[in-house]
């Protein structure tokens, strides 16, 4: 697929726009949205207290981003394709901008939570072209491996700000500013990118599933409030019963739908690929965990050991730089040693520290229930993720290594949105449960909260069993690769995004939707 951009730039107001200014433009989109997944766990605990917000309202908070943003990621980049990338990258960033300012301008729970789901929209068709924009606008050799490599720090970046700049918003101004100091870098960046960004589209744009995509954000949002139903009125009620019978019901049209439409959003014969349907298994399994720890983890600090938002922010800081070694370990560790050993390590290493973190004390120190546990924890993940990304890729033929690539964050994130509301409703039940029986609100606090990081234990555990599913990797034919570069690309390429967390701060996108 030739892409127009390489023939005649078009559509910015300046003919030769200066490459720094392209790259910051297309940088600062990509930070809003890394830093986006991140920076409100640390502001929960006040939003919670201005907004009046139960338990399950705080966690919509947090899920209502990751599950537009996951749903519909895949169809931003066919937005992208078929509109041109420079187009969607300005309407992605104008609905995230405006819904910044309706989410830090908001007076109740729902106003907020629907603001946030569109943040999630706008980043799911903005994140996307971000890549494709540097990528037709740099051209191939060292010029534009400098520019991605700027643009991968920049998104690291994202994630390891995200608590620090949400702590001290929160500490110093109000929860409100974790939202509004998005609005006039948005601006910003739309008035530069009207200006300086030329025009690119593919030759060749495949149509827009739509349904797809409605489908199966619907689909896991009903899930998820079914679930956070049953804390409330119990599995039997209905209540429960009706939301997750529709969910179920909405991803089986939305497997109806893939299987019989031309140009599906996922094509379900990837499936049949056995690295494709084992790698999104395991990440589906570990997201589950993973995306839930910054949010507990929060929670606890400024709760429980009464931490400001910004030593709560602070604290964070930690785990980012382990995530981010583990991360960079992983290429060289793969390159001289079995990938599938590489991931199981890390996830043996992800399962130890949770299971240590779910020991967390009510009147515990830093060293010993943050620090300790969290740096082994995340070390694990980064060494967990890298290797399943790379081994994803594997057999898949070239015009479909992007969509992969794409399909691993959105079941990163969908993992980590249905784990965070299984893993808060078993919190929530607990501490209900020892609060009727009498205990201190720090204690039941840090029991529903050592369970949730049990639970996530077990995810990562049953994630780590099925690394065995995945294939052999095949050595390639030709000389011997002199370096882990193909590896740490492919690692890069199936991390991207958004979700943007710690996870997503090892290689950007992702955002693991670390909405810490």
């Amino acid at each position: 697929m030739t892409d127009l951009q390489t023939r005649k730039p078009r559509g910015g107001l300046l003919s030769a726009p200066p490459a720094w200014v392209v790259l910051a433009a297309v940088c600062a989109g990509q930070f809003l949205v890394v830093l986006d997944v991140s920076v409100v766990n640390v502001a929960l605990p006040s939003v919670r207290t201005a907004l009046d917000l139960g338990e399950t309202g705080q966690q919509w908070v947090v899920n209502a981003y990751a599950i537009t943003f996951a749903g519909f990621l895949l169809l931003g980049g066919r937005v992208a394709d078929l509109f041109g990338r420079k187009r969607t990258f300005m309407v992605g960033l104008a609905l995230f901008t405006a819904a910044s300012l309706a989410g830090g301008l908001a007076q109740d729970g729902w106003m907020l939570i629907t603001a946030r789901a569109v943040q999630g929209l706008g980043s799911a068709v903005l994140a996307p072209t971000t890549l494709s924009i540097l990528t037709t606008s740099f051209p191939e050799g060292h010029e534009r491996t400098r520019a991605i490599s700027t643009w991968t720090a920049v998104g690291a970046g994202g994630g390891a700000a995200g608590g620090l700049v949400g702590g001290l918003l929160t500490d110093y101004l109000s929860w409100r500013w974790v939202l509004l100091v998005n609005v006039p870098i948005g601006a910003l960046v739309l008035v530069a990118s009207a200006l300086f960004l030329s025009e690119s589209r593919a030759d060749h744009a495949r149509r827009l599933d739509i349904a797809g995509a409605v489908l199966v954000t619907s689909g896991v949002a009903a899930l998820s409030y079914g679930i956070a139903q049953s804390e409330t009125h119990g599995w039997s009620s209905a209540d429960t019963a009706l939301p997750l019978a529709g969910g179920v019901l909405l991803l089986a049209l939305f497997t109806l739908v893939e299987s019989r439409i031309a140009e599906p959003l996922i094509s379900l014969r990837l499936f049949r690929i056995r690295s494709v349907s084992a790698a999104n298994t395991v990440l589906l399994a570990c997201g589950a965990a993973t995306f839930s720890a910054w949010y507990f983890l929060s929670l606890y600090m400024q709760g429980v050991l009464g931490y400001s938002p910004v030593r709560a922010g602070v604290s964070f800081l930690p785990h980012t730089v382990m995530i981010v070694i583990g991360s960079k370990l992983a290429p060289r560790l793969m390159a001289r040693y079995d990938p599938r050993l590489v991931s199981a390590a890390g996830g043996l290493l992800t399962t130890a520290g949770m299971a240590w973190q779910s020991t967390l004390s009510a009147g515990g120190s830093f060293a010993g229930n943050i620090l300790g546990p969290g740096m082994v924890m995340m070390f694990g993940a980064g060494l967990l993720m890298t290797p399943i990304a790379a081994a994803a890729t594997s057999g898949v033929p070239m015009g479909q290594q992007g969509v992969v690539s794409g399909l691993l964050n959105t079941s990163r994130q969908l993992g980590g949105a249905l784990g965070l509301t299984i893993l808060a409703t078993a919190a929530a039940d607990r501490i209900s449960s020892r609060a009727a029986a009498g205990a201190d609100q720090a204690h039941a606090l840090t029991s529903g909260y050592g369970l949730a990081f049990l639970i996530g234990a077990a995810f990562i555990g049953v994630g780590t069993c099925l690394i065995s599913l995945l294939p052999k990797p095949v050595a390639p034919a030709g000389p011997p690769v002199r370096d882990a570069a193909p590896a740490d690309k492919a690692a890069k390429a199936g991390t991207t995004g958004t979700a943007g967390n710690a996870d997503s701060a090892a290689a950007p996108q992702a955002t693991d939707a670390r909405t810490r």
